[in-house]
């Protein structure tokens, strides 16, 4: 019995180590693939900080789309002809613009995505602080001499 589970523990480990490396799977196919392990290297590098501009969220190194495929291809070519990691990039952005960078520069013109996000939250923490302030509970004043002797001769006659 206790080889079954652990045989058993062994198979669902495998089928998750399994399902974890399916997961991390590029999308480089193999004609791709320069015969150079250095350069390849190289372009999976710079291809991991590239954005596919079907997918968006996703690198050119980890989408299906034929333009990301496009874009590697393009990639490899000019790291083939010789130009540096640089040289990739300052040619694709200027393709492309900074949109394809998977992280953009700061700069004046990407002012806005960068600081989009804390005045959201800035923003937002007024908003919330504001409203909760607007919430909050008074307590009544106390009960004047007159208004306990009123409640004290409504409870006497039962509540009439």
């Amino acid at each position: 019995m206790f080889v079954r589970s652990g045989l058993a523990q062994l198979a669902a480990i495998l089928v998750v180590m399994l399902a974890l490396g399916a997961s991390a799977a590029h999308a480089v196919q193999p004609d791709e693939v320069l015969p150079d392990p250095a350069l390849e290297s190289r372009a999976r590098t710079l291809s991991a900080e590239l954005r596919c501009m079907v997918c968006q969220n996703q690198s050119i190194d980890d989408s299906d789309a034929p333009l990301a495929r496009d874009l590697r291809l393009l990639l490899r070519e000019r790291i083939s002809a010789g130009d540096s990691d640089a040289q990739v990039i300052d040619f694709l952005v200027a393709r492309y613009g900074d949109f394809i960078l998977l992280r953009p520069p700061v700069a004046w013109n990407t002012a806005l995505l960068w600081l989009a996000p804390p005045a959201v939250l800035v923003i937002g923490g007024f908003v919330a602080l504001a409203l909760f302030r607007r919430r909050r509970i008074e307590m009544p004043e106390p009960l004047s001499e007159n208004e306990k002797n009123r409640l004290a001769e409504i409870v006497d006659r039962g509540g009439q």
